[in-house]
């Protein structure tokens, strides 16, 4: 316990020293939260609107006006011709084109269908799918609203709509970006760091020759090898305590959950992802190299893991292999805490896919990292 001891010291007193490393680590997750955070949105209102309204009647009117009230569209151009709305879109000026022809009013009164084209620039996706979500549910309440007074002035009486659904969204009622963001950026910065960081500290002690130096002391295997976890363990703790410190006080992230039990299962993911730092570590011969299969890790996780793109939609070899990544087990465990407030009972299975990784990927780590200093 004394070798260990001393070279926990040393590692600390080496941190200390190395003051851009050290601030990065703690800074990092302010930094990150802060900006992802606020910048992070995947509920796109807002989008610039380019209008051509050939009616020119209450009715077109108040279409317009129950789009614009769905804060999804705000119109931006009013446009006096098709061409003129085409360009727009074109030059990206607009992000939708709403055309209103001139029987819209006329076919309303008459009971016809009344066509309204929506150009959407489905360049990008994701506004694309907000935009045309918006305008179909505008058509079709217009719709149900138009239809239910045809009814009433028939019948004389007052006329339900044949289906009632009543959304309950649980756990997140007023879809608020940054609470299921926030905790998704913890689980980011934490893979960044203990991989990342941990795998080029160990290869630079190796360049620089002073793991050599520390492989000829009477130090075991193990001493060496706790030696070097541990003070990335207290590193990952106080990182994940600011995170969710900024989270709480500036997003008002609610945690609904055991903070202990939180706590207790962050060191699951911390010890898995430094074992896979060290094993990076085992395998890169130069910083360099350690960092870009560093990233060769980072960026699956990023895009695999549920970070920012459900994992139900994917292709179902890439669901497979976002399984092989801790941090899909993390941020199922973060998030079921954070904001469902479940317990054991309800993420074994994610504990259990932690450990078993975090068993397996230290196995190895340790075969090889003896192997590297025998």
């Amino acid at each position: 316990m004394r070798r260990l001891r001393a070279l926990l010291i040393k590692e600390f007193i080496q941190m200390r020293r190395d003051r851009l490393t050290f601030a990065m680590m703690i800074g990092l997750p302010i930094v990150q939260l802060l900006v992802f955070g606020f910048a992070i949105n995947t509920d796109v209102k807002h989008l610039p609107t380019a209008v051509y309204d050939q009616s020119m009647q209450q009715d077109s009117r108040d279409f317009l006006a129950a789009l614009t009230a769905s804060e999804y569209f705000d119109v931006t151009q009013v446009a006096t011709s098709h061409e003129e709305v085409a360009a727009a879109v074109e030059s990206g000026k607009t992000k939708v084109g709403v055309i209103i022809p001139p029987d819209f009013a006329e076919n309303l009164k008459h009971g016809r269908s009344a066509a309204v084209q929506v150009i959407v620039d489905a360049s990008d996706s994701m506004a694309a799918s907000s935009a045309i979500s918006a305008a179909q549910l505008v058509g079709q309440i217009k719709s149900q609203e138009i239809m239910i007074k045809r009814l009433q002035g028939v019948t004389g009486k007052k006329v339900d709509p044949p289906f009632d659904v009543r959304i309950r969204p649980w756990y997140n009622p007023d879809f608020v970006t940054a609470f299921y963001m926030v905790p998704g950026i913890l689980g980011i910065v934490l893979t960044m760091t203990m991989v990342m960081i941990t795998s080029m500290a160990i290869v630079r002690e190796r360049e620089r020759g002073t793991l050599e130096q520390l492989i000829v002391t009477p130090m075991k295997t193990w001493e060496l090898m706790l030696g070097k976890i541990i003070p990335y363990i207290v590193v990952g703790y106080v990182q994940a305590t600011v995170a969710l410190l900024v989270g709480i006080v500036v997003f008002d992230l609610p945690v609904r959950g055991s903070l202990g039990l939180l706590y207790l299962l962050t060191s699951w993911f911390i010890i898995a992802s430094l074992a896979l730092g060290v094993l990076i570590s085992t395998l890169a011969k130069t910083q360099m190299q350690a960092m870009q299969m560093s990233f060769f890790i980072f960026l699956p996780s990023v895009l695999l893991s549920g970070f920012m793109f459900p994992r139900e939609s994917m292709p179902l070899l890439f669901n497979w292999l976002g399984t092989l990544l801790p941090l899909t087990f993390y941020l199922q465990i973060l998030r079921g805490i954070i904001l469902k407030g479940v317990g054991i009972s309800v993420l074994w299975t994610q504990i259990l896919a932690l450990t078993l990784f975090t068993t397996v990927v230290l196995a190895i780590a340790i075969k090889k990292f003896q192997k590297k200093i025998a």
